[in-house]
């Protein structure tokens, strides 16, 4: 089972991604629950876990970055820099804005810096980064571990021979795209992206790399939305 792991309530893990006898995680920095009723839940039907799993630290306690509650300092630091817009950028949604925490150096450092001590010695070759946020924390993180960065863009953005991985949306269907030879089967890689929400982008960006034989470590995201939270089978 894949599951998404927010830093901020890294003792209470909570299911994303549910495959039999495999375990993947995806860890988030910041657990923001959101109030976002409407929205129907996706379902990725072709998603397999292919590689062994890599498990996450688990609980607090056995976390190294600890402050004596048992939490690292830096989460409520990051937490605190990120604003949340109500109704935006329609009625009923809350929107979880990054901005102000790139504004703030320090809050935005503890970020990386997180994610790079998770992910320096676990052999990654590859920082696989969702179009568009995760543009933004995957070539730091991959410059600092020493990784190469590869976007994972939206239809018609790469010039040059693609590979596209289709998955739902709310309403109808979205596509994700790849640079043909832009990995290598074999290769380690993480997927970075600014929010866990429904699941969709995460998984196409599985699937494609796995399509193309990349062992997938984790997903790492800042944000973690638990009310949107699914599984796929």
């Amino acid at each position: 089972m894949m599951q998404a792991i927010s830093l901020l309530n890294f003792s209470k893990p909570s299911p994303l991604f549910v495959a039999p006898f495999q375990r993947r995680h995806c860890p988030s920095i910041a657990g923001a629950a959101a109030p976002i009723s409407h929205l129907h839940r996706n379902r990725c039907q072709s998603y397999r876990i292919s590689v062994p799993p890599l498990s996450c630290s688990g609980t607090v306690q056995q976390q190294e970055m600890a402050s004596d509650d048992g939490q690292d300092s830096r989460i409520s630091r990051i937490s605190s820099a990120i604003r949340a817009i109500p109704d935006f950028p329609k009625p009923g949604i809350l929107f979880q804005d990054i901005t102000t925490l790139l504004l703030d150096t320090k809050a935005f450092r503890d970020t990386i810096d997180l994610f790079v001590e998770r992910y320096k010695d676990k052999n990654i070759s590859v920082v696989a980064g969702i179009e568009a946020r995760g543009f933004i924390f995957g070539p730091p993180i991959a410059l600092a571990i020493g990784a190469k960065f590869v976007p994972m863009r939206k239809p018609h953005k790469l010039p040059g021979e693609v590979i596209s991985e289709e998955y739902a949306l709310e309403y109808g269907t979205d596509v994700m795209e790849m640079h043909v030879g832009a990995v290598e089967s074999g290769e380690r890689a993480l997927v970075v992206d600014d929010l866990i929400a429904t699941g969709g982008t995460l998984c196409a960006a599985i699937r494609l790399l796995e399509r193309v034989g990349v062992q997938v470590v984790e997903c790492a995201c800042v944000i973690e939305l638990p009310e949107l939270q699914i599984n796929l089978l």
